[in-house]
């Protein structure tokens, strides 16, 4: 950095250029476009305090949230997908992989992992949006169904947090295999009667809505969320017609009944409580 000094009459003054503000000090909403500090807003769980907009989060911010004390154990974290396929589009599907877990330092578009939620056992699989757009592959399928499994063994309650783009379309078929397998897994823990949570976040689309994130005991949503199989231009252009305002918004499909309710996220782990409660009586 540039820097000059004045010297007048035994007076000495440095005169600097403007120093850059670091990055990462500040959030600006995208919603309502005010600035507040990144402190402020991860202080309010990611939520724009001003006009409640509910940023993107991934699997260890929502770790964070539920489980007391920040404690958890993982399962089945070493995980990775193949490419049985040798699937190239513009690039590799092997060397996509290798580049999105280097550059978000995940395995794969999902973590599960158990602990204690306000004293309740709660399994919670979580998805991570900024690995391929969260999209379901095998991995995710078979991590789905490894947690139900441990929670039947473990008679353990699930919630799953879908944030996802739908299917992997570079593992084609096998990828809309996870539906079904995830589903009939749901179907065993139903019949142990131990409760299944899906919470809907933005976005939720995709084979990830045609399946288990709509097979829930309970199915909510955080507000403003985008829940839909195809995108609304899709629909759009499918059907010829405009849209209705707030075309699968989170709002509209709960109107819809589509959804028992939506729940702040700074509220969530209150009511995840308050729902273990209810089953556990």
């Amino acid at each position: 950095m540039s820097w000059f000094k004045r010297i007048k009459e035994g007076i000495t003054t440095s005169t600097r250029e403007k120093k850059e503000t670091p990055e990462g000090l500040w959030y600006k909403c995208p919603g309502c476009k005010k600035i507040i500090s990144s402190q402020e807003h991860a202080d309010q769980m990611w939520v724009c305090p001003n006009c409640n907009y509910h940023e993107r989060i991934g699997s260890e911010e929502y770790f964070q949230i539920l489980f007391d004390d920040g404690k958890y154990t993982e399962i089945n974290a070493g995980l990775t997908a193949g490419d049985p396929l040798k699937f190239v589009d513009t690039k590799k599907y092997i060397d996509r992989l290798k580049e999105s877990q280097a550059k978000t330092g995940l395995k794969d578009s999902i973590r599960t992992a158990h602990g204690k939620v306000n004293g309740h056992k709660l399994m919670v699989a979580a998805m991570d949006f900024k690995f391929i757009g969260g999209s379901m592959g095998s991995v995710m399928g078979e991590k789905i169904a490894r947690a139900i499994q441990c929670c039947i063994d473990k008679k353990m309650p699930l919630l799953l947090i879908s944030k996802s783009g739908g299917a992997r379309m570079m593992e084609a078929a096998l990828s809309l295999m996870q539906m079904a397998k995830t589903s009939a897994m749901l179907t065993r823990l139903s019949d142990e009667k131990l409760p299944y949570i899906s919470l809907l976040t933005d976005p939720t689309t995709g084979g990830v809505t045609a399946s288990f994130a709509m097979l829930g005991d309970l199915n909510i949503s955080e507000p403003g969320a985008l829940i839909g199989f195809a995108g609304p231009r899709v629909v759009k252009e499918t059907i010829g017609k405009d849209l209705p305002k707030g075309f699968q918004t989170a709002e509209f499909v709960l109107e819809k009944g589509f959804l028992d309710y939506i729940i702040d996220r700074r509220q969530l782990k209150a009511n995840i409580t308050r729902v273990l409660d209810f089953f556990k009586n």
